[in-house]
């Protein structure tokens, strides 16, 4: 290959002496096959890995797998006007996106073209769908919590900025859910939110995007979707696009939120992709790099310090389970890469307790240095508390005789699980998270009826939101609970206790 490279340039410099015309030459290629967005070509023998090629139609392809003798790409668009025997030729560039700040509040797809009727995203700043994530000497710890608004995912899990946390579990548990009401919370926190909906039911997606508009979301929002309906090629480019977008506004100094839903599906549309291109199918028939597939998106979630910009992206990917099985390739492949895990239990779901987060199974690995002051002096317990709880209460069916701790401790655990459940789309801010979270574990509703202690936290809230305002608002401000703002907090607790 070297020597007929050479004969290429010597004879390029004997035309360019007699002519006095430079030669330019080109990288053409033949169409061998095209299957489901997939083409394998011959001829591009100096073609780079995830380079663009054009076809003679205009249609753009990318490149993703490179053997001896041909090439195989996806092709960016309409695959069905390209035959065997087309040509094309390399461009010498490598897939980037558009981005600007007016990309806010768009619903897009994954190559940037826009889905909801607005203008073209017409930009001088393009952003490669695939960089090298930031180096050990740009990040800095996670500290800075990320709220969510819902309780038992603060108190227990805390997820701060520059984290990866999993969303898991089986289908209907709540996943999307958990990550709607999380950009929600963000209002008005200066946090930046990308939406990327893989594979997902394109009425699914419009009904997310609704709920967005109506809690005036949708403004510091970007939806990336790429729907059941689409090529599995542009689900399998979506994840990558959605965080080249969320790193434009980080390299910005933002703080950005990416939630992926899900990359179980971002996982099938890279093995059907695989299996068209021939690639050894292992276990489960994904090819052997599945698990870099996602380690290299989800390394791209990092808190920078401020010497190189001070942002931050935190990844809330989401992977569906079958029959709670956490065990399997792609949740096990996921779970390994991301910094502590939230499991979504169908049984817990069943039984009426939602958020259905199992305690036990769930982790965060930056665990309460991404937590407030007020929140750890409230919630310092209650994850091992209400784990055994969990543990005694299956245990307690069997046996009819419990001494007296136990069951105030299965008593306790009964009204804080209570406490913790909370509607959708309604995140709590931190001080009425914090108020609702010290009356439980204080053990002011250890006495109150289990049927009563939703009517006694909507009583309590009600009253907070409006003769306690100033108590939420020093909560909210200074993070801490002091020893005076305890004793004005019980007052509000006895008044609307249930009789």
């Amino acid at each position: 290959m070297k020597q007929f490279d050479q004969y290429i340039k010597e004879i390029e410099k004997e035309l360019a002496g007699r002519t006095g015309i430079s030669v330019e030459t080109q990288e053409i290629g033949t169409v061998v096959e095209v299957k489901d967005g997939v083409v394998t070509l011959s001829g591009l023998d100096n073609i780079g890995y995830g380079e663009i090629i054009e076809f003679e139609n205009n249609e753009k392809a990318l490149v993703i797998d490179l053997l001896e003798d041909i090439v195989g790409a996806i092709v960016l668009g309409d695959y069905l006007g390209i035959t065997a025997g087309h040509k094309a030729k390399g461009t010498g560039i490598t897939l980037s996106i558009p981005v600007e700040d007016k990309i806010l509040g768009r619903i897009v797809d994954p190559l940037m073209r826009p889905l909801d009727g607005g203008p073209d995203i017409k930009s001088k700043t393009y952003y490669p769908i695939e960089r090298l994530a930031a180096g050990i000497v740009e990040r800095q710890s996670v500290t800075v919590p990320l709220q969510t608004g819902i309780k038992a995912i603060d108190a227990l899990i805390p997820i701060g900025r520059g984290q990866r946390e999993l969303i898991i579990g089986d289908r209907g548990t709540g996943k999307t859910t958990i990550g709607i009401d999380t950009i929600i919370n963000q209002k008005g926190q200066d946090v930046i939110c990308v939406y990327c909906a893989i594979g997902q039911k394109k009425s699914k997606v419009a009904t997310t995007i609704e709920l967005l508009r109506q809690k005036g979301a949708i403004d510091y929002t970007v939806v990336v979707n790429a729907a059941a309906s689409d090529p599995v090629t542009l689900q399998y480019l979506a994840p990558y696009a959605a965080t080249a977008v969320a790193e434009y506004f980080m390299d910005k100094g933002k703080d950005v939120l990416i939630i992926y839903d899900d990359l179980s599906k971002h996982a099938w549309a890279y093995r059907q992709v695989s299996l068209i291109l021939r690639r050894p199918a292992g276990r489960e028939a994904y090819p052997g790099d599945v698990f870099y597939l996602h380690s290299r998106l989800l390394e791209r979630s990092a808190r920078i310090n401020e010497a190189h910009g001070g942002g931050s992206i935190t990844g809330l990917p989401i992977i569906e389970t079958l029959e709670n099985d956490v065990s399997a390739y792609i949740p096990t492949n996921v779970i390994s890469i991301t910094d502590g895990q939230i499991f979504l239990e169908s049984d817990l779901f069943n039984a009426g307790i939602r958020p259905a987060v199992n305690v036990g199974l769930s982790v965060s690995r930056v665990g309460s240095a991404a937590q407030t002051k007020a929140m750890k002096q409230v919630a310092g317990k209650l994850k091992l508390d209400l784990a055994q709880y969990r543990e005694l209460s299956a245990f307690s069916q069997f046996e009819s005789d419990l001494d007296v701790e136990t069951k105030k401790l299965l008593n306790r655990g009964a009204k804080v699980t209570q406490l913790l459940k909370q509607k959708q789309s309604e995140p709590y801010t931190l001080g009425e998270q914090v108020a609702t979270i010290w009356a439980g574990t204080k053990g002011y509703l250890d006495e109150v009826d289990l049927a009563k202690i939703p009517a006694f936290e909507a009583a309590y809230l009600s009253d907070l939101r409006t003769r306690g305002k100033k108590l939420l608002n020093e909560i909210d401000t200074k993070k801490v609970v002091s020893e005076e703002l305890e004793k004005e907090l019980e007052k509000f607790v006895k008044v609307n206790l249930p009789e």
